[in-house]
C-alpha cells in the first residue's frame, strides 16, 4: 500500500512539474523604447502563471535619438544576450519572442545570428516594419540617417533584403493596424502590395484598426499572450 501511494505521489509530482514547465519569453521594445513599455504584457503573463525569471525584457539602443539606432552595433548586444539567456533558462528548451516596431526586425536578426530558429516556438511581431518604411525612402535614395540606412528600415535596404524570408520560429504571427502613424506615416502601409508589418512566411496576421503604432503594443497584450500559449 505504501509503495502504491508513493508511486501515485511521484506521478502527481511529475505532472505538477510538467504543468509548470513553459517556454521562457523575450519581449523586445521598439526604437527609443523601454522595457516598461511591455508592462501590460508582463502583467498578463504573470497573471497566467509565469514567473519573473521566465520573462526577459532587454533594454537596447539610444533612448533620446531615434535616428541614431539601427541593426548594427551596440543595439544588438542586449537582445542577443537576452535571447541566449532565455534559452538557457527555459525548461522546455524553447522560447517565445514578442517584438514591437524596430524590436521586431532586431529580434529576428539576432535569432538568425544565434542560429536558434528551431528553438523559437512562437514569434509575434507587433507594428513592425519588416518590409521597410516609406518615410525612410527606398535604399539608397533619400536615406537620411542610421535608422533608414544600410542597416536600417529604408525599403529594400541591404539589411531588410537579407532578413526577408529567413526562418525565425516554428510559428510566426503579426499584429498590425492600417492607422499606424509610424508604419503608415506617408499614407501608404504596404510595400509590394503587402502591409509592411506582415512577416514573410507568417502563420496569420491580426488587424486592430482602433489602435495606432504605440497602442498596438500596449493594448493587444491579451492577444500577444494568447498567441504564445
Amino acid at each position: 500500500m505504501n509503495r502504491a501511494l508513493l508511486v501515485v505521489a511521484l506521478m502527481a509530482f511529475g505532472t505538477a512539474v510538467h504543468a509548470q514547465c513553459r517556454d521562457a519569453v523575450v519581449l523586445v521594445h521598439g526604437n527609443t523604447g523601454d522595457p516598461s513599455d511591455w508592462d501590460n504584457t508582463y502583467t498578463e503573463l504573470m497573471s497566467r502563471g509565469y514567473n519573473s525569471s521566465e520573462i526577459f525584457r532587454p533594454s537596447w539602443g539610444s533612448k533620446s535619438c531615434a535616428a541614431c539606432n539601427n541593426h548594427n552595433g551596440w543595439e544588438e548586444t542586449p537582445v542577443y544576450d537576452a535571447l541566449n539567456s532565455a534559452l538557457n533558462a527555459s525548461c522546455t528548451g524553447k522560447i517565445d519572442v514578442i517584438g514591437h516596431s524596430m524590436g521586431v526586425t532586431l529580434a529576428a536578426q539576432q535569432i538568425n545570428y544565434l542560429g536558434i530558429q528551431s528553438n523559437v516556438d512562437t514569434f509575434v511581431g507587433v507594428a513592425g516594419a519588416y518590409r521597410g518604411l516609406w518615410s525612410c525612402g527606398t535604399y539608397p535614395y533619400n536615406v537620411q540617417n542610421s535608422t533608414c540606412g544600410y542597416w536600417g528600415l529604408s525599403v529594400s535596404s541591404p539589411f531588410l533584403d537579407w532578413l526577408y524570408g529567413k526562418p525565425i520560429a516554428n510559428k510566426v504571427y503579426s499584429i498590425k493596424s492600417w492607422y499606424d502613424q509610424v508604419v503608415c506615416s506617408t499614407g501608404y502601409c504596404t510595400v509590394g502590395g503587402v502591409h509592411s508589418s506582415q512577416i514573410a512566411g507568417e502563420n496569420a496576421s491580426y488587424t486592430y484598426n482602433q489602435y495606432g503604432h504605440f497602442y498596438l503594443q500596449a493594448y493587444t497584450y491579451t492577444k500577444q499572450v494568447d498567441l504564445i500559449q
